[in-house]
């Protein structure tokens, strides 16, 4: 890791930026990607993150050079880069599939990029043993990657991406090929090396606990826009819509109509009871209110704010699971680690309580 040479991180800005494709069926035209606006930090890690088909891959695949934008400019550390092709701009992509060469052993795919820029043999041997020992590769410089594991592979793409030294990082969906728990340990893996270079990393994936992992800011897209964008708390905590709050993790929606404000919480008044949320923004007197409110900031005992039936009880280990009915509307609970508490039956009737903190007011 001490030898390994880090360039100065790039930002990269999205000027207004859109892409037009014609829809097989109908011959129309329609917009994957509409008027997206972005700036991207030098050293930072950004996830585009949303549904399929919501422009999240167009979006990478124009800033890679795979793509040409219709509408705006995109800027790569300051230089306008939309005419320059993807070999000419200082980016490396790790791929969905790995892209690996089949009849290359590992070292010789490492060292493939290095080759074509022409860098001499002592320094292409010295910067791919290098960067095999920060992916924790060292010693399989002569395996052939049909005898890699997929884990391995991942490594491998990793490594001759970031051999060449880019700018910045690109990840189309790295990590679908591979089972679960892989999946966690490279996520862990890609951000460590991330932050141990200080490389700016454009990630794409539509698995928001992958998102919320790895990432310093996350922007969901949503029909080719951008529906929010911020930290993973920003976005967990404080959604601004409802698709933003079901996206990213599980979700309770009440809906009800705004009571008193008064000192940074508003009253909201349910058709089983009222509830009080933390909120900078007053609403108006019986204007219509949703309150989002996640499942573990959820407390069920025998008092509390708003009457419910139990309607299920399952014990999950660290957690009791309930779903709960609160007058018409359906509510899931965590109850975390409920070794000590009583546990509630289908058919028991009991109270649901929120901290006013723990709610966001849509």
């Amino acid at each position: 890791m001490a030898d390994m040479r880090v360039k100065e991180p790039k930002g990269v800005q999205l000027d207004h930026i859109s892409k037009i494709y014609k829809d097989p069926k109908t011959g129309n035209d329609f917009y994957a990607v509409h008027d997206v606006s972005l700036d991207i930090k030098p050293g930072s890690f950004v996830t585009l993150l949303g549904p399929s088909g919501c422009g999240k891959t167009t979006t990478l695949r124009m800033i890679a050079g795979f793509e040409s934008p219709d509408e705006g400019e995109i800027y790569l550390g300051g230089e306008a880069i939309n005419a320059l092709t993807p070999n000419k701009r200082d980016t490396a992509m790790v791929f969905q599939s790995y892209a690996l060469f089949p009849h290359y052993n590992v070292f010789d795919n490492v060292a493939y990029g290095l080759r074509l820029r022409g860098v001499s043999k002592p320094e292409i041997k010295q910067r791919v043993t290098d960067i095999l020992a920060l992916v924790e590769l060292s010693g399989m410089e002569q395996r052939m990657t049909n005898q890699l594991s997929g884990g391995q592979q991942q490594r491998v793409a990793l490594a001759r991406a970031l051999v060449v030294e880019p700018g910045v990082l690109l990840f189309d969906e790295p990590l679908s090929n591979l089972d679960a728990k892989l999946r966690v340990q490279m996520r862990t893996e890609i951000r460590r090396i991330q932050q141990a270079l200080g490389i700016t990393a454009i990630y794409v994936t539509h698995d928001q606990s992958e998102a919320m992992s790895i990432s310093d800011q996350i922007i969901l897209m949503k029909k080719g826009v951008i529906a929010q964008m911020g930290t993973p708390m920003e976005i967990y905590y404080h959604p601004n819509s409802e698709f933003v709050a079901d996206f990213i993790g599980e979700c309770n929606f009440l809906m009800g109509s705004a009571g008193v404000y008064a000192n940074g919480t508003q009253q909201v008044l349910l058709p089983s009871g009222t509830a009080t949320v933390q909120t900078d923004r007053q609403r108006p007197q019986g204007s219509e209110c949703e309150i989002v409110v996640r499942p573990e900031a959820i407390l069920i005992d025998d008092v509390g704010m708003l009457p419910c039936t139990v309607e299920l009880s399952c014990f999950m280990g660290s957690y009791q699971n309930y779903h709960v009915r609160v007058g018409d509307t359906l509510v899931k609970i965590t109850d975390n680690c409920p070794v000590n508490r009583k546990i509630y039956q289908v058919g028991d009737q009991a109270y649901i309580s929120f901290d006013a903190a723990c709610a966001h007011l849509l």
